[in-house]
């Protein structure tokens, strides 16, 4: 009977199933999980700006895994991930992001950083905006020595705002 070209073929084509659903499984979790790990590093993506009765705008931000504030937001137009950095005196953009958003070098500037000193170049965005709450004119640096996918959001835009920790809940304030 094992002989038979249709058991043969049956059987062939009964693993072949099995496999594919194997390789179908294993896709749909790498996909569902990258989302879970996604979510647990920003788990700001989706923002909801609230509006006082007084124009005053106000953001919450949830800390993620690693205890930073991690968010999507806005440079100039273009969408971009911030990590929250009251040790940062501006805006620090890894060189690569500064390409994307075509940001244009100025004076070279001497930087204290965590791994030493380095050489950043400064820049100004036109506009910084983390969901409703938007500065214009903010001081960043560029920084070639970075090649992470995230900027840090430093004193040069949160001197320009206030926000209150309460909690694993960070809350972002920009009077009218």
């Amino acid at each position: 009977m094992d002989d038979n070209p249709e058991v043969k073929e049956q059987k062939r084509i009964g693993t072949f199933m099995v496999v594919l659903m194997w390789i179908l499984l294993l896709i749909f979790l790498i996909i569902f999980f990258e989302d879970v790990i996604d979510q647990q590093t920003n788990p700001n993506q989706s923002l909801n700006t609230k509006y006082t009765e007084v124009g005053v705008r106000e953001v919450e931000l949830q800390r993620n895994r690693s205890g930073h504030y991690v968010t999507d937001g806005i440079i100039n137009g273009q969408p971009v991930v911030f990590m929250l950095d009251t040790g940062a005196t501006g805006v620090a953009v890894p060189q690569h992001i500064a390409s994307d958003l075509q940001l244009k070098r100025g004076v070279a500037l001497k930087l204290q950083t965590a791994n030493g000193v380095a050489t950043g170049y400064a820049a100004t965005l036109d506009q910084v905006a983390v969901d409703g709450i938007k500065l214009e004119n903010v001081r960043a640096i560029i920084n070639p020595n970075d090649d992470s996918d995230v900027i840090l959001l430093g004193m040069s835009f949160l001197k320009k705002i206030e926000f209150t920790q309460r909690g694993d809940i960070l809350i972002l304030r920009q009077y009218p």
